[in-house]
């Protein structure tokens, strides 16, 4: 990313002006904090290691484990780069702190960072708890207002802890860990990109709470236990308008190469169009998915196509985030850009005019050997959402075999 490239320059010039002790980052476990609105505190855990490669680091969520591995550090001074997302934490450290921010550059956002050595807590429990949140919760965000949507919680409760995500018609909020302390629960995670802060009392049996999205977003919640409340179902969503009965387009991969359905390579294959960006963690998880399927169901009338939508202000940096999701994957089907500076959903509906709305990054479209259209699922179900990931694996497998059997 060029911005960042002059950012890292500046960095190193200004630094290097500077006579003084090197400090170094202790080894071991850290508690981390970003400060999101309301004056809150969004914490997470993180581990630290210096090999002979440099500095790894490793952020726990649940059952997630984020490895990061771009360090550039001079003087007391560091960028702790995100694997694959544009997002990057700049600060000054000593020995056993760091203070700084953790930045979007084409967002322009900045959340402020601090983290200390040697401490393993994520909430502090104040008080037992005098709930149990485990199960299904029927959810509701912003209510009461046009931009209300319904959601599904899926909590698992040890004690004080807490782990599990949030579904929602467009995807999952990942993977959340946190605690519960008299009537009162705590879920945050930290991504590389999301910045999310869940906080909640349940008072008989009525979950109210706050959704915090880094220090620039929060609406409220509700939330009752109901263990049979499930989503609308994610084929109905996102349908062809009337009259189509394909999709079509060209845009250039990465390479600067047009690809479009149309090619003779597509043909009398069943395609997966990939509608995504490189931002996105519910992308990255279903990107994933995608490659080790190819990987252990290499078909030769089996084609993916990804188009991604992307929020770099300029087209060169959108290429580069391309590249560096595709070789961080090692993705081996083409990664099309099919809109730079904006994810707005409603911009990216007139390059794809013939759906109804994009009303989720990601949304898969599944073709048939024909070049029509036979399924649109919108969002996905990560491996956050446990059972309904794998429930969702099935389903695809079983149902791109039957495209494929045609």
């Amino acid at each position: 990313m060029k911005n960042f490239g002059i950012l890292i320059l500046l960095f190193l010039i200004i630094n290097s002006c500077r006579e003084q002790k090197a400090a170094s980052l202790s080894e071991g476990i850290w508690r981390g904090t970003m400060e999101v609105q309301d004056g809150e505190l969004l914490p997470f855990n993180f581990s630290l290691e210096n090999g002979s490669e440099g500095y790894r680091m490793e952020i726990y969520n649940a059952n997630e484990v984020l490895s990061i591995d771009e360090f550039i550090i001079n003087n007391d001074s560091l960028i702790i780069k995100m694997p694959v997302f544009e997002g990057y934490i700049a600060g000054r450290f000593t020995d056993n702190a760091i203070k700084g921010e953790f930045i979007k550059e084409s967002l322009d956002r900045a959340v402020p960072f601090t983290a200390n050595f040697n401490d393993s807590t994520r909430f502090e429990v104040i008080k037992p708890p005098t709930i149990n949140v485990s199960g299904n919760w029927e959810a509701i965000f912003s209510k009461g207002t046009e931009d209300a949507y319904v959601a599904k919680g899926i909590f698992k409760q040890d004690g004080e802890k807490v782990t599990g995500t949030i579904r929602t018609t467009t995807g999952d909020y990942r993977f959340l860990e946190g605690s519960v302390a008299g009537d009162s629960l705590k879920l945050s995670t930290f991504d590389g990109a999301h910045v999310f802060l869940f906080l909640a009392r349940i008072n008989d049996g009525i979950m109210n709470g706050t959704f915090y999205s880094g220090n620039h977003f929060q609406e409220p919640f509700e939330a009752v236990l109901n263990e049979s409340y499930e989503l609308p179902d994610a084929t109905t969503l996102t349908y062809l308008n009337e009259g189509y009965e394909s999709v079509n387009f060209s845009f250039p991969d990465a390479d600067g190469k047009l690809i479009s359905l149309d090619d003779p390579e597509y043909q009398e294959k069943v395609v997966i169009i990939q509608i995504m960006g490189t931002w996105c963690p519910n992308c990255l998880d279903e990107s994933k998915f995608l490659v080790e399927y190819l990987d252990e169901n290499s078909k030769d009338e089996l084609a993916v196509i990804a188009l991604a939508f992307e929020y770099a202000k300029t087209e060169e940096s959108a290429i580069l985030g391309i590249k560096r999701l595709r070789d961080r994957l090692n993705i081996s089907y083409p990664i099309l850009l099919a809109q730079y500076g904006s994810s707005d959903k409603q911009t990216a509906n007139e390059k794809l005019p013939m759906l109804n709305h994009i009303l989720s990054y990601p949304t898969t479209i599944f073709i048939d050997k024909k070049g029509e259209v036979r399924r649109i699922h919108t969002g996905f179900n990560g491996p956050a959402t446990a059972e309904k990931y794998i429930e969702f694996k099935q389903d695809f497998n079983d149902f791109v075999n039957s495209l494929l059997a045609e």
